[in-house]
């Protein structure tokens, strides 16, 4: 009988080994190896960012610490160039067109899903696939439209041409998500005789706020980290954004002012940062469709 009780407790010991062990090699590892791979650059990047000149040009210290940490980068960077002035210029356009793409979006979504009208599949295809165009392709003819509009070196130069890329991608997205809320609350709402611009503004959209909130994250996140065509389309300091105008201008020939680069690239990436914690909830129920019938 002790033998026996003794080869059960053996036998659950070696199965709660073996599931330990699966669990670390199926979990534990690669989660770990992927936070830190994710994680490093952005550590390195606050590294160098606090790090004076001498430690950042010495061999002698360790380059993964900070010895004597300094924030002349960041008083540099803010007192002594235009910083300020891109990261507000970054924040207008990055604004502006999200909020510009996400009304032709939500109008083009609703109208594919909901309307049904001949052909609209295609439509929806099309548009989706006009998001697969690059952009280093379209700036080519958008750099002439721009230039005899007028608009060259000027912010509206970027609000208007950052929803050639947002527009498709929300439009897409928001199509799913309308996808997912049930058409019967529409068809009590005719049958009380409601509008199509009452259903849409009081029914479909309040609904919709996840998905809305989702797409207007990601093409915010793109507006703000653009850089070919506020490089293409932008030459004086004053109207430049953040990727552009600290690439720009703290590189001189080559002379890369490591920590003004760095304190900036740290400094750019907060509002992303901030706007996701506050709206991941929301983030993730725009991605996978959370109204459910």
């Amino acid at each position: 009988m002790s033998a026996a009780v003794a080869d059960k407790q053996d036998a659950a010991g070696l199965a709660w080994f073996e599931s330990r062990r699966r669990l670390w090699a199926t979990l534990y590892v690669p989660l770990t190896v992927f936070v830190v791979v994710l994680l490093f650059p952005f550590y390195w990047m606050t590294m160098t960012a606090f790090k004076p000149d001498a430690e950042l040009l010495s061999r002698d210290t360790n380059p993964f610490w900070i010895v004597s940490p300094t924030i002349e980068h960041f008083v540099k960077l803010l007192l002594h160039t235009s910083y300020p002035q891109w990261m507000w210029n970054t924040l207008v356009v990055s604004v502006l067109s999200t909020c510009g793409s996400l009304v032709a979006s939500v109008l083009a979504a609703y109208a594919i899903e909901r309307l049904r009208f001949r052909g609209a599949k295609i439509v929806g295809l099309a548009i989706f696939f006009a998001y697969l165009v690059p952009p280093s392709i379209l700036f080519i003819p958008l750099a002439t439209i721009v230039v005899n509009l007028g608009l060259f070196d000027t912010r509206w130069a970027l609000i208007l041409t950052y929803p050639t890329f947002l527009i498709p991608f929300c439009t897409w997205l928001l199509m799913g998500y309308f996808r997912s809320i049930p058409y019967e609350l529409e068809e009590c709402a005719l049958i009380d005789g409601a509008t199509r611009w009452q259903i849409l503004v009081k029914i479909v959209l309040p609904l919709a706020v996840p998905g809305l909130i989702s797409a207007g994250i990601f093409a915010f996140t793109l507006s703000w980290n653009e850089f070919i065509y506020a490089l293409t389309f932008i030459s004086s300091s004053e109207v430049k954004t953040v990727p552009v105008g600290v690439v720009t201008e703290l590189v001189e020939g080559d002379i890369y002012h490591w920590g003004p680069l760095m304190a900036g690239a740290l400094l750019g990436s907060f509002p992303v940062a901030i706007l996701y914690s506050f709206f991941v909830e929301y983030y993730v129920s725009g991605l996978t469709g959370a109204v459910k019938e």
